[in-house]
């Protein structure tokens, strides 16, 4: 019982400090929000192709001059624009300064086409509509020889604009900016329960208040335990509406499994209270305890992907993102929502829980050998 009143007090205690609760719940909404939109460029899978210009000269009469100028019109409204040279103007000459995407020579003998290198993906567009078209063309050539009433059928007047569609039997998801600041910042901010946890002891010795704890008929492990659960309580609380908030006003992706994903959530915060414990006994005094912790906290966050997204680190680089806490549960709950791989939460709960022991054995001992608290 006097565990759960101490906790139920520590709790208490911290609300009251707008500061405080107003750093845990504003700090990572608003870093959503700026990052997740200044960078969505850098997620995107897709290219975005501008409208292409074309210079042709045609120089056939008949049939296949018809058809071609059905083709150029019909171009024209998927965005590609063809427009006829002069017999004078030079149009591989405007092709090599990037002044057009391609040049078209068509004459009795077929379509020639010269592109530039430079615009690689804007060729492959050209050359797959041409050779579709000369196809077309073939083929209509082929039915007129047998049956000329079906010539429409060839060349039909139903229209399509969307010729290229991809679809993969198994494909990878991957988080948008907002999804992926909402995962970040979200285990960045749990990892500054480290702050709090730092003054949970320390700080009734800056307030005078240790030794009215000490006189008081409670032992000295249920005071211990009493505040720390409390405070692991509190720092679980403003994960969550931090979660909510980011469901909520940006709609993040959290997967269909919230539970395992709240457990590793849950272990970070256990983590990052047994951090600010442990490194708070380790220090002499409350400001250089601050100066560490934000040190480590920085490190990690900056390490760990939270102000940006680190893909394929190499070298000595990929052995000191590896140290940050955040890229080993960042990477948990990354692949927990989108590959549904539930077992990728073992190893970032077992090296939480394991780091959290650790801590919580340092601070143990070294109260043992201080007086007081």
């Amino acid at each position: 019982m006097n565990i759960i009143n101490i906790a139920w007090k520590e709790i208490k205690s911290d609300f009251r400090d707008i500061r405080t609760a107003v750093f845990m719940l504003a700090l990572p909404i608003v870093l959503m929000l700026v990052l997740g939109t200044a960078l969505s460029n850098t997620f995107t899978t897709s290219i975005q192709i501008d409208d292409m210009n074309v210079l042709y000269k045609d120089q056939t009469n008949g049939e296949f001059s018809q058809y071609f100028s059905r083709f150029v019109v019909e171009a024209k409204q998927s965005g590609i624009h063809f427009k006829k040279a002069s017999e004078e103007f030079s149009g591989k000459e405007a092709v090599k300064q990037n002044k057009y995407d391609g040049y078209l020579e068509v004459n009795q003998k077929g379509i020639r086409l010269y592109l530039n290198e430079r615009n690689s993906i804007e060729g492959s567009i050209l050359q797959g509509m041409l050779t579709s078209f000369v196809d077309k063309y073939n083929v209509a050539q082929e039915v007129v020889k047998i049956a000329p009433d079906q010539i429409g059928t060839v060349f039909s007047t139903e229209k399509h604009h969307d010729y290229i569609k991809n679809t993969s039997l198994l494909p990878k998801k991957s988080p948008s900016s907002m999804d992926y600041y909402a995962i970040v910042m979200t285990t960045m901010i749990a990892l500054y329960g480290a702050m709090s946890a730092s003054s949970l002891i320390a700080g009734e010795r800056a307030r005078k208040t240790g030794d009215r704890l000490i006189v008081a008929p409670v032992r000295k492990s249920e005071i211990f335990i009493g505040k720390v659960a409390g405070n692991i309580v509190l720092n679980t609380l403003c994960v969550l509406l931090v979660v909510l908030f980011s469901k909520i006003l940006f709609h993040a992706n959290w997967g269909d499994h919230f539970g395992t994903v709240f457990l590793v959530l849950f272990t970070e915060v256990i983590f990052a209270v047994s951090l600010g414990l442990g490194i708070s006994y380790l220090t002499k005094s409350n400001a250089s305890t601050s100066v560490i912790l934000m040190l480590v906290i920085q490190l990690a966050s900056f390490f760990g992907g939270a102000y940006f997204k680190i893909e394929n680190p190499e070298g000595i680089f990929k052995f000191i993102t590896e140290l940050s806490p955040l890229t080993w549960i960042n990477r948990a709950v990354t692949k927990i929502i989108y590959t549904n791989d539930l077992s990728a939460a073992i190893p970032a709960i077992s090296l939480n829980i394991g780091i959290a022991v650790l801590f919580l054995l340092i601070a143990v001992l070294s109260m043992r050998r201080r007086e007081g608290l």
